[in-house]
C-alpha cells in the first residue's frame, strides 16, 4: 500500500511511456550503468515487450522476479521461470533471475533451465544467510553473527534487528510462542540479544536430549534449529459438499477482503476497526472525510507537520545526517551534537595546554640558577 500510494515500484508496471522516460534519461544522464527489476504479466508474450522496451530505453541489465504483481502474501506461490527463460531468449542484455532459489541447488539449477546469467535470492537468503556458501548452519550461529554487526555498525533500526531475527528463528518460533511474543515486545537490543540466547538454549536442550527437531514442526527437511528456507502453503480450496448454496459461500469467505481505497469505501470494516468504533461510535473512518496530508519532496510518503526539509522522516533523517543539521520535528540533533562534540574536544585540547604549560614552569622552578653553585660552595666552607 506504501508503493501504491507512492506510485513506484510494481505500480508503474502498466505505465510504459513514463517507464521508458525514466529509463531513458537516467542513462543519458548518469555515469553507472542502469539496472531495473521487473515482475512478470501473466501473458509470456507482453512480459516479453515489457522487457524489450525497457532494453531500447537504456536499460544495460534486468533483473526479472518471475512472479506477477498479484503473487505476495498468502498468494505468493512459485514463481515461474518460463517467463525468465522468454526474457532471456529476447533481448542482448544480461539477465538476471529471482524467484525459488532456497537452496545453494536450486542456483545452478535455475541457470541451467533459464541460461541468464546471474541469480538473486530474497527470503531464502533471510532465512538463511549461509545460502550462497552451500551451506546449513545453526541458526543461533547466524543470530550471534548478525547481532555482533549490529553492536559494530551502529545506528541500526531495532525494527530491522526484530525482523531478521523473526525470518531466522521461523521454524524454531512456531514451537515457543510465549519466546515469540517476547521477541515481538522487547524493546531493546539487549533485550531481543536475550530472547535468541534463551531460544539457543532450548535448542541445545533438544539436542541433548536425542531430539530430532521435526517431532513438532512437519515437512521440514532440517530440524527446526537449522537454517532453511520456509515454504508458503498454498492458498486453501473452498471445500464443498456437492451443493452450489455451499460453494458460494465457501467461496466467498475465501476471497481476499477488498481494500479501503480501490474504487471507492469497502461496505464492512475490517475486524481491528470494528473494534475501534465499538470503543468510540463517533470515529470516522471514510477515506473521503480523511485530512489531506502534505507529501513529502522526496518519496511521496505524508511529511512531518513542521519539518525544516519538508520530507518525512525517514528522508529528513538522511538528508540532516548528510548537512549535519537539526529537525527538532523529527527529533533529529545532529548539528547540536556535532558542536557539542566539537565543543568538548575544544575544552579537551585548552586543559591539555594548561597542564603541558604547568609542567614547563614546574621544571623551570627546580633548575638550578647560575649562582646555585657558588652558594653551596659557601655555605659547605661555613
Amino acid at each position: 500500500m506504501i508503493a501504491k500510494r507512492g506510485h513506484y515500484g510494481v505500480f508503474l508496471q502498466d505505465e510504459w511511456a513514463l517507464l521508458e522516460k525514466m529509463v531513458r534519461l537516467a542513462n543519458e544522464r548518469l555515469s553507472v550503468p542502469v539496472t531495473c527489476k521487473i515482475r512478470v504479466f501473466e501473458e509470456i508474450e507482453k512480459t516479453v515487450r515489457y522487457a524489450q522496451m525497457l532494453e531500447k530505453a537504456g536499460c544495460q541489465l534486468l533483473t526479472v522476479h518471475g512472479r506477477t504483481k498479484d503473487q505476495k502474501g498468502a498468494m505468493t506461490g512459485v514463481a515461474s521461470w518460463e517467463h525468465i527463460k522468454a526474457v532471456r531468449v529476447a533481448v542482448n542484455i544480461p539477465v538476471f533471475a529471482n524467484g525459488n532459489i532456497q537452496h545453494l541447488s536450486d542456483v545452478s539449477r535455475c541457470i541451467q533451465e533459464t541460461g541468464v546469467q546471474g541469480v538473486m535470492s530474497a527470503e531464502g537468503n533471510l532465512h538463511n544467510p549461509a545460502l550462497f556458501e552451500g551451506r546449513s548452519p545453526p541458526v543461533w550461529e547466524m543470530a550471534e553473527e548478525y547481532l555482533e554487526m549490529v553492536k559494530q555498525y551502529p545506528p541500526c533500526s531495532l525494527s530491522y534487528v526484530r525482523a531478521h531475527l523473526f525470518k531466522l528463528w521461523h521454524h524454531t518460533l512456531q514451537i515457543y510462542q510465549d519466546l515469540r511474543d517476547e521477541l515481538a515486545k522487547v524493546k531493546t537490543l539487549e533485550g531481543l540479544a536475550d530472547v535468541s540466547k534463551q531460544l539457543k538454549q532450548h535448542c541445545q536442550e533438544e539436542i541433548a536430549e536425542g531430539k530430532n527437531g521435526r517431532e513438532n514442526v512437519s515437512d521440514l527437511p532440517f530440524p527446526h534449529w537449522i537454517c532453511q528456507p520456509y515454504v508458503r502453503p498454498a492458498p486453501k480450496q473452498p471445500i464443498t459438499n456437492g451443493t452450489c448454496q455451499r460453494s458460494t459461500v465457501k467461496q466467498t469467505v475465501c476471497q481476499k477482503r477488498l481494500l479501503e481505497d480501490e474504487d471507492g469505501a469497502a461496505d464492512t470494516l475490517s475486524k481491528n476497526k470494528q473494534k475501534k468504533r465499538s470503543r468510540n461510535p463517533n470515529k470516522n473512518f471514510s477515506p473521503d472525510q480523511k485530512p489531506k496530508y502534505l507529501k513529502c519532496e522526496q518519496c511521496g510518503n505524508p511529511k512531518g507537520n513542521k519539518c525544516v526539509f519538508n520530507l518525512c522522516r525517514g528522508c529528513c533523517k538522511k538528508k540532516a545526517f548528510k548537512e549535519v543539521a537539526d529537525c527538532p520535528s523529527h527529533g533529529l540533533r545532529f548539528k547540536t551534537k556535532a558542536e557539542k562534540r566539537k565543543a568538548e574536544e575544544e575544552e579537551l585540547r585548552n586543559n591539555t595546554r594548561k597542564e603541558s604549560s604547568v609542567m614547563e614552569l614546574n621544571s623551570c622552578s627546580l633548575q638550578p640558577g647560575p649562582d646555585s653553585s657558588t652558594n653551596l660552595k659557601e655555605q659547605s666552607t661555613a
